[in-house]
């Protein structure tokens, strides 16, 4: 995939300058650059690399303000910012993952599926009854589409996703390796209150113990997903009990992560690796959860919330707060916590100090 500098400047609308008839067949890191290579060089400290470099860069992606030619290269291209310059670069230098375009023969699609035009199914996948699959979509090997499913335009489901019964996706939908779309909730009732449910309204007393089998609930709703988004591996969307579990347009979700029955996620949010959400939880738009954050059932967050790595959400969040620890606080508040836990061990001894000398006091004195 060969492009001159001049042209790739031109496709993401930036600045190119210097030798810009440069061909390159992709990108390299500085330090090991070949000359058929774009550096990726977006910041000071990566540009290091291409002096020390065994290779021989000749043109790189550098941010704006960078003197190119100090660093001797030929050519350039001037991101104001870089990363999300990446963005689009690597868009068009991605080779794909090389499924054969076509149906191929050793996939099952019921007769009455529709697909529409340029749909690429592969080998060993199947496509239930009454699934309709939009214009452009790729169907890698091994894929499940249950019954009456919809999938829009320009989807891209690889090797092994499952999707199941009576989903509706939007277009340019992606899903990573084994990812599953529209499994049943986790969702089990007992005849009586269980300890659980006694445990939770009491705080703590699950009264009188006593072991009763669990019933399963059935899910009877779906799973809509909007346009553009994307699931990682081995991530799990559960599908609702009654209504659909729903996310919105644009949200990203990272891989190994559990969002559970009739979650509401809303647009543009990410959801990072390992994160937990719990059943009937209302997640707004523009929301980062980073990675292992856990969720409890039936609460929201709002729009517009950040909340860092491994923080454990057991109440509401209202809009536009940054959030951290177990249980989740104010990220200023968490880090005041935390400096105050820090120094526990140096005010117990002081304290234990003080004891001591107190106790030697001669009462009588």
């Amino acid at each position: 995939m060969s492009h001159t500098v001049a042209e790739i400047a031109a496709a993401l609308g930036l600045e190119a300058v210097g030798d810009t008839s440069i061909v390159v067949e992709g990108v390299a890191e500085p330090a090991d650059c070949p000359p058929d290579r774009l550096a990726m060089a977006m910041k000071p400290e990566y540009a290091e690399g291409i002096a020390k470099a065994k290779g021989s860069a000749r043109a790189a992606m550098l941010w704006g303000e960078a003197d190119w030619q100090a660093l001797g290269l030929e050519a350039a291209i001037l991101a104001p910012r870089p990363r999300y310059a990446l963005s689009a670069l690597s868009a068009m230098m991605d080779p794909g993952q090389g499924y054969p375009a076509g149906i191929h023969p050793m996939s099952a699609i019921d007769p009455t599926a529709k697909l529409g035009r340029d749909v690429t199914v592969g080998p060993f996948s199947v496509i239930g009854a009454d699934v309709i699959i939009g214009d452009g979509a790729v169907i890698g090997p091994q894929v499940h589409v249950g019954w009456g499913t919809r999938i829009g335009d320009d989807a891209l489901l690889h090797a092994g996703a499952k999707i199941g019964a009576r989903c509706t996706i939007g277009d340019r939908f992606i899903a990573h390796f084994n990812a599953v779309i529209g499994n049943d909730g986790f969702s089990f009732v007992t005849p009586e209150a269980s300890g659980v449910e006694k445990a939770r309204e009491t705080l703590g007393d699950q009264g009188e113990a006593k072991g009763q089998p669990w019933a399963r609930i059935a899910s009877l709703g779906g799973v809509t997903i909007g346009d553009d988004v994307e699931v990682g591996a081995a991530a799990a969307i559960d599908r609702g009990t009654v209504r659909d579990t729903r996310i919105g347009d644009g949200t990203k979700i990272d891989n190994q992560v559990q969002v559970g029955h009739n979650t509401v996620v809303g647009c543009h949010t990410l959801l990072c690796g390992q994160v937990g959400i719990a059943g009937s939880v209302t997640i707004g738009d523009f929301v980062v959860l980073a990675g292992q954050v856990g969720v409890s059932d039936n609460i929201r967050i709002g729009d517009n919330v950040i909340c860092g790595g491994s923080t454990i959400v057991l109440s509401s969040i209202p809009a536009g707060r940054v959030m951290l620890g177990y249980p989740a606080m104010k990220m200023d508040q968490h880090l005041e916590t935390y400096k105050a836990l820090r120094r526990l061990p140096r005010l117990s001894r002081e304290v234990a100090e003080l004891r001591k000398a107190v106790s030697k006091e001669d009462p009588s004195d």
